[in-house]
């Protein structure tokens, strides 16, 4: 018989295939908190590393205000824990008046391990119209625990 022994894939970035949006352009962003050395640009724009983190712990809010309503068929989003064993939850939400009504998108868990499970990687097809605020929550521990928020990176097409 023959074999052959082929090396795993390990994914470093998100997906391409698409034009993502230019946030730095397109988009204002509001924060609940900020670890000053893990700013919400790492996470949001392309060529950056180390993405973002809270300042400190409990649940956060990245929010993306659009000037202008936006289309959407595309969110990558990726979380990265190599440390800590949680677990974590976000909720995506859009809004069309960007003031009153958000629609979910996605409420998600995802169990945090050092022995393996270190990363979240999720990349959904939206059909999304005349958005003007996409907004994401994070719980980093559903337990209470003192964990930090952080975000590897988020893609918008």
């Amino acid at each position: 018989m023959r074999k052959r022994i082929i090396p795993s894939v390990q994914k470093d970035t998100l997906p391409p295939g698409e034009d993502w949006l230019d946030l730095d352009r397109l988009a204002e962003v509001e924060i609940t908190s900020e670890d000053a050395a893990h700013p919400i640009e790492a996470a949001l724009l392309p060529g950056q590393s180390g993405g973002w983190r809270a300042a400190g712990p409990g649940v956060q809010t990245i929010r993306l205000l659009f000037a202008h309503p936006l289309r959407l068929r595309r969110i990558c989003i990726e979380f990265v824990e190599p440390v800590t064993e949680r677990t974590q939850e976000f909720v995506l939400r859009w809004s069309q008046d960007g003031v009153q009504f958000f629609r979910e998108i996605i409420r998600q868990q995802w169990n945090f391990n050092p022995q393996g499970a270190t990363r979240e990687m999720e990349d959904y097809r939206v059909d999304l119209s005349m958005v003007t605020v996409l907004e994401l929550s994070i719980i980093p521990d559903i337990s209470g625990g003192n964990a930090h928020a952080s975000l590897a990176q988020l893609r918008l097409a």
